[in-house]
């Protein structure tokens, strides 16, 4: 079976990662309340919390960029295109996979604005997780071309 995942795909999921990076803030700030959670952290775990959360946000930012960027080079059947989809598909699927076993839903605000935006993120999340792993999966049956 030979599939091949349209580039406007590919494109979409970088801007919904770009999305989730400039949201994250929003999101840490007005809905989890995740600021006041820090301060009763002692000073080197607060810094800890908000460096990994820059990882978070820059992670998000830096896969969009580069499904923006250079779509047609992840999918071109290379060892680093493997690579790359590989880390930004585990990275997702180790999101969904963390989203469902481990982040209770029902500490969300109950407005219907985080409700709501709370099911559109998910959404995003398992969008992001099923591109790129089926992007990665498609270039896979290739393996035995890679160059190295």
């Amino acid at each position: 079976m030979n599939f091949n995942i349209p580039n406007w795909l590919i494109i979409l999921g970088g801007i919904g990662q770009i999305f989730t990076a400039l949201i994250y803030p929003y999101i840490r700030h007005r809905v989890f309340d995740w600021y006041n959670d820090v301060k009763q952290l002692k000073p080197l775990n607060q810094e800890i919390a908000k460096t990994y959360g820059r990882y978070i946000q820059g992670l998000n930012f830096s896969f969009g960029l580069i499904a923006l960027l250079i779509t047609e080079d992840l999918k071109n059947q290379t060892a680093l295109a493997v690579a790359f989809t590989a880390l930004i598909a585990a990275y997702w699927v180790g999101k969904v996979a963390t989203q469902i076993a481990y982040y209770p839903m029902y500490q969300i605000p109950q407005e219907r604005i985080f409700k709501i935006g709370s099911y559109c993120m998910n959404a995003l999340f398992v969008l992001f997780a099923v591109v790129y792993t089926c992007c990665c999966y498609t270039i896979l049956p290739d393996i035995t071309t890679f160059k190295l």
